[in-house]
């Protein structure tokens, strides 16, 4: 299988040849010429093979749409060849689809954006604070991730069948938010079922009966289709592959009921028809078209790059309007650039490949006249000893999220949100992480290290995080930490045991998990969550609480 890997991974030149049957059945429509389709072509040689799956490419500029092609195999125990028309899931591409079908209900008057969810969802807690049907599209309701949640819940998504009903069922149980409602950013895809259940009780049918009636047919969306059964039969749908640590594929199929989040069927031309009706628009019309397309807002005025279901944002100086998505082993990107009026949609069965970084390779060529890179602050020299003084553990006193930075080679690095992410300096007291989509600045008015740092992405306000010292607690002090915790919002139960003189956790009949002591009180895992526990008046430990990324402060208490 390795040997597999390599054909299919390796960059190699094609050579003049008369094409395969299997290759023939790929193309599709090309009206860009042969120069230019060569070079769009070269961008996905690492996939156009007959044992690799791929990716579909759909083009469309100015009216028409210009360039279709399928690159590998949609199905390899068959060998059948990806098309234009291969049906696959869309991931996270879907959540603007819901957004439509919401928007063309305050159209009819039957909701409004502002309106408080529980007027639809009486099962959502109150929390205190409303949250309004604009705060779950735009990712500031504060709710805590479905899927971090079932995760920590022993119920991850590939390892059982979930529902919108267990969705509405779990949010009900919550008695916290991450944070009050539009206060920040924060990528959720709870909101989304929520809107599923919210057209459906404003409209009397499910967000899948009425997408197709309102938006999929009248559009001529043929081929697009909500996954609410995943045993349905999909006619033309790609089976989803990962590709393991050997070279070896292994299907990785969604087995879920829940959609809005993701669950979207489509193919490129689909996606090409949906981008064309933002330039055109007849669904849900110019006004709730460009609503889509406008970016939110938090409570303090602050702008996101984020509308209603959609990424706003500009690639390499032109506005760009986007959005990915990943859904067991699918992979999809759609992007408009609206100035330059083209859209690209890929489409991939392939967890291993980044159709984003495919999208703009395309964009690359066909926008070469109009791109030019930002500018960007230019790396400074800074001293290793300077450096240093940096290293160290980092907490969010907010959200309990740790920040490991440490030295390698004289360069500074971040261990805990991504592994040897370099951090560049472009300041005395700044740097910017390689991908230039966050920087980091300290806080250095003394000659010392600094006592805090500042994480600055654009996305939401700055996240503020405070130099502790690492913890190192004894034997005897591990113990304190054993027993069985539950969560009533879970409703599971966690063991913390001690193993060869090291700390573990376990829902069972999972595997243990080794915890490594953080800071005071405090434990990370493998998965980046950390664990803190918490003290009663007496001093003894009586539980912890939870940061696992899109959820936090999950509280559990100790029952023994």
């Amino acid at each position: 299988m390795k040997r597999v890997a390599f054909f299919c991974l390796a960059l190699f030149l094609p050579i003049a040849v008369e094409q395969p049957a299997w290759r023939a059945a790929a193309q599709g429509v090309n009206l860009v010429g042969s120069t230019v389709a060569a070079q769009i072509d070269k961008a996905f040689i690492r996939v156009d093979k007959r044992d690799c799956p791929g990716c579909a490419l759909g083009v469309w500029t100015d009216g028409q749409v210009v360039y279709t092609r399928g690159y590998g195999m949609a199905n390899l125990e068959y060998s059948v060849p990806i098309t234009k028309d291969t049906v696959f899931e869309a991931g996270s591409v879907s959540k603007q689809f819901t957004a439509a079908a919401t928007l063309l209900l305050t159209g009819e008057g039957k909701l409004s954006l502002d309106d408080d969810i529980r007027k639809y969802l009486p099962e959502v807690p109150d929390f205190g604070k409303k949250i309004t049907i604009r705060h779950l599209l735009t990712h500031t309701s504060g709710l805590r991730d479905q899927w971090e949640l079932l995760t920590l819940a022993g119920r991850p998504p590939g390892s059982a069948v979930h529902t919108l009903d267990e969705i509405l069922y779990l949010v009900s149980r919550q008695k916290e938010l991450n944070f009050p409602p539009g206060e920040e950013y924060l990528y959720s895809n709870t909101g989304y079922p929520l809107l599923a259940w919210i057209v459906k009780r404003a409209s009397g049918r499910p967000l899948a009966e009425f997408s197709q009636t309102e938006i999929f047919h009248p559009l001529g969306m043929v081929h697009s289709q909500w996954r609410d059964d995943f045993t349905r039969i999909v006619k033309g749908r790609a089976t989803a592959y990962r590709m393991d640590g050997s070279g070896a594929y292994h299907t990785e199929m969604p087995f879920t009921n829940v959609y809005g989040n993701g669950g979207f069927l489509t193919t490129v031309g689909d996606l090409l028809i949906w981008s064309e009706n933002f330039f055109q628009p007849r669904i849900p019309g110019r006004p709730l078209i460009d609503e889509m397309q406008t970016r939110g807002k938090l409570n303090s005025g602050q702008t996101i790059d984020y509308g209603l279901g959609l990424d706003i944002g500009e690639y390499k100086g032109v506005p760009e309007i986007s959005h990915s998505g990943s859904t067991a082993g699918y992979r999809a990107f759609l992007t408009r650039f609206p100035d330059q009026k083209v859209a690209i949609a890929i489409l991939c069965n392939l967890a291993n490949v980044e159709p984003a970084a495919l999208a703009h390779q395309v964009a690359d060529i066909l926008l070469a006249g109009s791109l030019h890179e930002s500018e960007k602050p230019k790396a400074i020299t800074v001293s290793e000893e300077e450096v240093k003084k940096r290293v160290g553990l980092y907490r969010n006193m907010h959200t309990d999220e740790v920040f490991r930075l440490l030295i390698k080679e004289g360069k500074l690095f971040v261990a805990g949100r991504g592994v040897g992410v370099e951090l560049v300096p472009v300041g005395q007291d700044r740097f910017r992480s390689l991908n230039g989509q966050s920087e980091v600045v300290f806080d250095s008015e003394g000659a010392g290290k600094p006592d805090t740092l500042s994480l600055v992405s654009g996305r939401s306000r700055p996240e503020i995080y405070t130099s502790v010292p690492f913890a190192t607690p004894s034997p005897r002090d591990l113990e304190e930490y054993r027993g069985d915790y539950y969560s009533e919002e879970l409703d599971v139960v966690y063991s913390v045991e001690l193993q060869d003189g090291k700390l573990t956790m376990r829902h069972r009949p999972e595997a243990a998990v080794a915890l490594v002591p953080a800071f005071a009180d405090a434990f990370s895992d493998a998965r980046r969550r950390v664990i803190r526990f918490t003290r009663g008046n007496s001093g003894k430990v009586d539980g912890y609480l939870v940061y696992a990324g899109r959820v936090r402060h999950l509280r559990f208490v100790k029952r023994s």
